[in-house]
């Protein structure tokens, strides 16, 4: 595929060229910087990703392509992608298409040859600022005017613009090497327990590790109210992942609120972030967030450190939450912010890394099974 010259214009007025090697055309959004070595498939259709250019930190991006097999989501939900060096060429036995290739055939635009050591490091210094990304107007006083006009991820609810329209159920279980490679159920039919799913950008692993573990799995869309939830007799709710800021998501956060007490509920990243704000706490802006699949944090309740992969902007205040309802279980070793929370009283909890780690550590998915053992203890099974 031929490249053209493309630039990616910070809102602070930084400007890096590079080769477009995705879609044709400009797009605007938070630039945002991965530390993942591997799993950029997983990373582009992961709906967390919603209203950001993801900048890759690991040198050559590509090499093992793209299969059909690795989706997280029903499409790439980035709005850019940066790396330092594509390869054209990609060697594995499961590859497809190439990594360009896919970028185009899904509108997604994308730039190599890019200085990432550099950009990262600005963005580390500087913190996550909007970025425009563009491989047809060239003119970087024209794309600074347009990056700065831009509204900033802060106060965006970009939960339902990932979000299912209707529900359906979920039957599809980890595959036979995930399962056995990080300690997950054999994906038996038993359906024992009925797990309710809130999807603001949920991922596919989420959904397969329950399912591994027996549950039957219904996916609900993000606007779903608490009595909609509760009339399809849910064993336990599921508070999924996805994008933006949590803040504007006031449907799920009293939708949370009056679910509390009456089903044992496991939220996961946004989901961590909604259960906070429904038992009274607040959320914050991160300086540049946490993106990748190498984040260390420790189990304050085991004395294990954890390594996690994670994608997040936002952050739980946990001294805002009233009246020490909450036991502080997780923290990052990074930056010492709240990881994992959980209530002292009503049978909720929530991580704010994933589980589900596809692709990335398996560390984490006890997580799963402490949720389905909560639900056991809750409805009085063992």
């Amino acid at each position: 595929m031929k490249k053209h010259p493309a630039l990616l214009v910070l809102e602070d007025g930084t400007t890096y060229s590079g080769f477009s090697f995705g879609a044709p055309g400009e797009r605007i959004g938070e630039v945002v910087f991965n530390t993942s070595l591997t799993g950029y498939q997983e990373i582009l259709t992961d709906p967390s990703y919603k209203g950001q250019i993801v900048v890759m930190t690991a040198t050559m991006i590509g090499n093992y392509g793209v299969n059909p097999d690795d989706v997280e989501s029903r499409q790439p939900f980035v709005e850019g992608f940066v790396v330092r060096e594509d390869c054209s060429v990609p060697s594995n036995w499961r590859a497809t298409q190439s990594l360009s290739r896919y970028l185009a055939d899904n509108g997604i635009p994308a730039i190599s040859d890019v200085d990432t050591r550099s950009l990262t490091r600005r963005l580390r210094d500087k913190g996550a600022m909007n970025g425009i990304l563009s491989d047809g107007d060239l003119q970087v006083e024209s794309l600074l005017e347009k990056v700065r006009a831009a509204p900033r991820m802060t106060g965006l609810d970009l939960a339902q613009a990932v979000s299912c329209r209707q529900p359906y159920v979920w039957t599809e279980p980890l595959s036979p090497s995930d399962r056995s490679s990080g300690g997950d159920g054999s994906g038996n039919d038993d359906e024992r327990w009925h797990v309710v799913v809130y999807d603001f950008g949920v991922k596919y692993n989420i959904l397969r590790s329950l399912r591994s573990r027996g549950c039957r799995v219904t996916v609900v869309p993000a606007t779903t109210s608490a009595d909609e939830t509760l009339a399809l007799k849910p064993h336990g709710v599921v508070l999924s992942n996805g994008p933006g800021d949590p803040e504007p998501v006031i449907y799920a956060v009293q939708a949370t609120r009056q679910l509390l007490g009456r089903v044992p509920i496991f939220g996961i990243c946004l989901g961590h972030q909604i259960l906070g704000l429904a038992l009274g706490g607040k959320t914050y802006k991160l300086k540049f967030g946490h993106h990748g699949g190498n984040h260390p944090v420790k189990n304050l309740r085991s004395g294990r450190v954890e390594i996690t992969a994670q994608n997040h902007g936002f952050g739980v205040d946990p001294d805002s939450i009233p009246d020490g309802a909450i036991e502080v279980t997780h923290v990052s070793l990074n930056d010492n912010c709240l990881e994992g929370m959980c209530h002292r009283s009503l049978p909720a909890f929530s991580v704010q890394y994933h589980p589900e780690a596809s692709p990335g550590p398996h560390d984490s998915r006890y997580l799963f099974d402490q949720f389905l053992a909560m639900i056991a203890d809750f409805h009085g099974k063992v």
